[in-house]
């Protein structure tokens, strides 16, 4: 029996999708009918010529009538209670069964989820908001849920539909949220959503919090399970988090995954089943060259990086992007690890892998801007919903980008739980947060009468200080022990105190003003360097402002910079010689330490971002011994807790002199937090060996020679002293003893005193 319980006004605005709740006029209703309670139901159908209700548990099956619509059906089933119901649908020559969508009436974000939400608190809404794979009354199927408070329609558009937008439309709550729960569709499924404004507008957008997209050119989200793998790393995740990593050493290999290595197209990837699948095509430079996975590369880089001692891998962003010479810096897909190199398990199993090998992992993190492109955040409801609506506070005309709008509350929201959300899915061990002077500045990069002050006329970006305290405060009240760093160029002030002091809550800092100084002292011919000893001992007078990062990093060896070996002096001995005394510097100077891949090797050639690392050059002896060198530095740095423990404390550095301007030598001690260790570190930035070079020693004794950049496994010219020197009673530099050193050309020595060889001689 079926009667009509509908107005056309009402029909019509499912099929124009025009209603913001679909469930008002969709799936079953209670009506009275002669007295009795009764269900109309009704099902907007595209397609379809015919469609039937089935009550599976009653074994029986009612047809449908058109209403005011040839695909609008609708029919009236005079029972008490009505369970779950199919539809049977006819088109054409098929016929299909489906749970009907408007059936499963119940919101799954309850109203303290949209509450925390809109306040921006709510640290795990990527488990809300997205899509999920979960059951509802026993049938499967997929939870999606989009932020879109500005639009007027809002549906999911996939395979399982055809990409239709008429098919799924979704429901709005009050807070701008709209949901939709999808029966008998699983993981795998591609989806976009369909975002129309109140101008009719349609927008096809990827998911903000999809987990997983396809691979460029391509946009499309897809269906994710992010808590399917197996992880073997609960021993490393334990030591994690009681250890303090400022007090220990921090030694890291930055590296563009899709640059490093590349393989052979005729090489198909392998699967974890072992079967193959067809190879992601990369390079613009090397025709037939494809991406490694990310499970080539546990295979392949962390070996490598374990070999030369790094302690960290750092990535350049793994996050999705459309293009793959932004380097990753042009996020599209927050919350989607790029499928250039695999699936988010792929990704995961090469997080274990670093783990299981004693190595952490850390990832660039991109809050600072995002691209314009159609399917991503810009516009992304009709309004200016991620971004500022005004240029002056919303774009970056530099990079071409847009500027996240950090006071809107689900934009901070978004922001601050996606950095959570790394460590939290993907146990990643730290953040390097991109371009933090361009969200702390309204001027960055701006002209006069291109940006807005704040509320109290200075060019601070106050709510872009806010959030970064917000998000450094989310982390480490959840994951204590991982690392929050800061590429913070200018001189704002507490970027690595904790935020409860007023600080921005990071507890590393990159060092620019260290990395800018070095390279131009290194640049200069050596005979020059006298004039400008201050480059070598500037930092030291600001150390401990901050928790600084000492970082030699892709930024220094592009657009036309030369890499490091090229930004030497000299005849080819020497720029090798000049390259092994500025990283010995560096890992003996206060702070942690981060260098980009093919720095190790003394590549001649800029990084290129579409080709291979020059790894032919490995072939040859002096490209060798420099990566050897590194291998010893890095081994060295990890074995002797006086170059990292003390990095932050006035106790932990102390000159002996940097007053031998003449010779451009500097000389001081670092001491270890947890005992009386220390190490002497004396170097020399000229070509100009020294035989007898006396500085003074706080102690009497033997000091080994643990390190001597110069040695001749590195090529160097093998000057030292023989392994170490005993101290003479002549006081020096206002120490009691002092030793008689050689000082080896564009060398650095690091020395330690022996105490039981001094004790077995003091007898």
């Amino acid at each position: 029996m079926s009667i009509t319980t509908i107005a056309s006004e009402q029909v019509n605005r499912i099929v124009w999708n025009q209603h913001h709740d679909p469930f008002e006029i969709l799936g079953s209703h209670p009506i009275e009918q002669d007295g009795k309670t009764a269900w109309a139901v009704r099902a907007y159908l595209p397609n379809a010529s015919a469609a039937w209700v089935i009550l599976p548990e009653q074994r029986k099956e009612y047809p449908m009538q058109t209403v005011h619509h040839p695909h609008f059906f609708e029919c009236t089933i005079e029972i008490a209670e009505l369970a779950n119901y199919q539809l049977r649908i006819k088109e054409g020559e098929h016929e299909r069964v489906i749970y009907d969508p408007y059936a499963f009436r119940s919101p799954r974000l309850t109203d303290f989820d949209l509450h925390l939400f809109s306040e921006g608190n709510h640290h795990r809404i990527y488990e809300k908001l997205g899509a999920h794979p979960t059951e509802i009354g026993g049938v499967k199927g997929v939870y999606f849920a989009v932020w879109a408070p500005n639009a007027r329609n809002v549906s999911v558009l996939g395979d399982f539909n055809l990409w239709d937008g008429r098919k799924h439309q979704m429901r709005k709550g009050s807070t701008g949220v709209w949901e939709l729960f999808i029966p008998e569709i699983a993981v795998g499924e591609h989806y976009k959503y369909e975002i129309k404004n109140f101008e009719g507008h349609i927008y096809e957008k990827s998911d903000p919090y999809g987990f997983h997209q396809e691979l460029r050119p391509k946009t499309a989200s897809i269906v994710t399970d992010l808590d399917v793998y197996s992880w073997n790393d609960e021993e490393w995740m334990e030591k994690r988090r009681r250890t303090d990593p400022l007090t220990g050493p921090v030694s890291v290999y930055e590296v563009h995954l899709g640059s490093w290595l590349h393989a052979s197209s005729a090489e198909p990837a392998k699967l974890p089943n072992g079967e193959t699948e067809p190879v992601v095509i990369v390079s613009q430079l090397k025709p037939g060259a494809r991406f490694l996975t990310y499970r080539e590369l546990a295979d392949r880089l962390i070996p490598y990086v374990k070999e030369l001692g790094y302690t960290h891998i750092e990535m350049l962003p793994i996050a999705e992007h459309p293009f793959d010479g932004s380097w990753g810096y042009q996020v599209t897909g927050y919350y989607a690890p790029t499928s250039r190199f695999g699936s988010p398990e792929d990704l995961m199993y090469f997080v274990d892998k670093c783990h299981q090998n004693d190595m952490g992992v850390i990832m660039d993190w991109v809050p600072g801007h995002f691209p314009k492109d159609g399917h991503g955040l810009a516009f992304f409801d009709g309004s200016h919903l991620y971004e500022h609506a005004d240029p002056r506070k919303g774009e970056h005309k530099e990079w071409g980008t847009l500027v996240f709008n950090y006071s809107r509350h689900e934009v901070s929201n978004f922001l601050a739980a996606n950095a959570l959300f790394w460590f939290d899915k993907y146990h990643i061990d730290g953040v390097r947060v991109d371009a933090v002077a361009s969200m702390l500045y309204n001027d960055y990069c701006r002209e006069p009468g291109e940006w807005l002050p704040n509320q109290y006329g200075g060019r601070e970006n106050l709510e872009a200080a806010d959030f970064l305290r917000q998000v450094n405060h989310t982390i480490f009240s959840y994951f204590p022990g991982v690392l929050s760093i800061a590429e913070e160029s200018t001189s704002w002030p507490m970027v690595s105190w904790p935020t409860y002091t007023g600080g921005l809550g990071f507890n590393l800092k990159w060092n620019m003003g260290w990395m800018h100084d070095m390279l131009d002292y290194f640049s200069m011919d050596p005979w020059f360097r006298q004039f400008h000893q201050n480059n070598v001992t500037f930092s030291m007078w600001y150390n401990h402002s901050e928790n600084f990062m000492l970082a030699l990093s892709h930024d220094e060896v592009v657009h036309g910079k030369s890499n490091i070996i090229g930004k030497m002096p000299g005849d080819r001995w020497q720029k090798f010689a000049n390259v092994r005394c500025l990283f010995t510097y560096m890992f003996a100077h206060p702070g942690k330490k981060t260098i980009f891949m093919s720095m190790e090797f003394g590549q001649w050639s800029e990084w290129n971002d579409w080709a291979d690392l020059e790894w032919h050059l490995l072939q040859h002896e002096a490209h060798q011994q420099l990566k050897t060198f590194f291998q010893d530095l890095n081994h060295l740095y990890r074995s002797e807790p006086a170059l990292y423990s003390q990095d932050f404390t006035e106790q932990g550095f102390e000159w002996i002199d940097c007053s031998d301007n003449r010779h451009s030598v500097v000389f001081f001690m670092r001491r270890d937090k947890d005992s009386d260790d220390f190490v002497i570190v004396v170097c020399n930035f000229t070509p100009q060996p020294h035989s007898h070079y006396r500085i003074g020693v706080p102690e009497k004794g033997f000091y080994t020679e643990l390190f001597n950049s110069d040695a001749r496994k590195y090529g160097g010219s093998n000057m030292g002293n023989l392994g170490g020197k005993w101290t003479d009673d002549w006081s020096l530099h206002s120490r009691p003893y002092s030793l008689d050193l050689c000082l080896p050309p564009l060398g650095v020595l690091i020395l330690k005193l022996d105490k039981e060889k001094t004790a077995e001689a003091l007898k």
